[in-house]
């Protein structure tokens, strides 16, 4: 049995680059449970703190504990990028190759991706390159990818920025299914509106600090900072 990767535990926290520093410090701890939109301004630094959660980015001060051993961490989450990176290989196939790389015996991979390609409507595109999907089919199937190994912590970095409402409407339906299915999301986005719709709690951050933490429905009915007011508001925040 795989044990819980949950909490981490980020206690002041530093990301550097070049000298300059891109965030922090940072104290966060992340629970077992939950649906975790972060928010905030371009450059804020949101990118950058899902690295340093899944562990893409070291800390030049402070320390990232996860409750499990580094490997066991690394393997049990998946991080969703805002442009898909698919494999020089067929749809299908880009489901069942990472479940072969983690010891999965072919037959149960093929299998697991067949049910995942059917999910995201994806079954006429099934043997072509994935290369030539749209984007819209490319972010599903990066999705169901990262689903089809039943990662404890799913990461996304604005997921649905460059698609239209079809398409989003569809990413939102199978991560509202994720997490009802347990497991725990942290993602990036700009759009006010889908945050109200699937956050539970917002970590909203401004010039690379944590400025608001909190409930989801507290921060988008009274927020308490002026700068998470400004933002709410559509104003430009320096």
């Amino acid at each position: 049995m795989v044990s819980k990767i949950l909490p981490l535990q980020i206690k002041n926290a530093s990301v550097k680059k070049r000298g300059k520093k891109i965030i922090g410090p940072i104290d966060l701890g992340i629970s077992d449970a939950g649906f975790t939109i972060i928010m905030g301004p371009n450059g804020s630094g949101k990118t950058t703190l899902m690295r340093l959660i899944h562990g893409l980015e070291n800390p030049r001060e402070g320390t990232s504990t996860w409750n499990s051993d580094l490997k066991t961490a690394q393997l049990s989450q998946s991080f969703v990028f805002q442009t898909p990176i698919m494999l020089r290989r067929t749809a299908l196939e880009n489901i069942t190759y990472p479940l072969i790389l983690q010891g999965i015996d072919k037959n149960t991979a093929a299998n697991v991706a067949h049910k995942w390609i059917s999910k995201i409507n994806l079954e006429a595109s099934s043997n072509l390159n994935a290369r030539y999907l749209s984007g819209g089919e490319k972010q599903k199937l990066s999705l169901a990818r990262a689903l089809a190994t039943n990662p404890q912590l799913l990461l996304l970095d604005e997921p649905t920025a460059n698609l239209d409402g079809s398409a989003t409407k569809e990413i939102e339906k199978l991560l509202q299914d994720a997490h009802e299915a347990g497991t725990r999301i942290i993602m990036t986005t700009h759009d006010i509106g889908q945050g109200k719709r699937l956050a539970e709690d917002i970590i909203f951050l401004y010039r690379g600090n944590i400025h608001e933490l909190g409930m989801a429905k507290s921060f988008f009915q009274k927020p308490v900072t002026r700068e998470a007011q400004a933002f709410l508001r559509g104003d430009i925040l320096e």
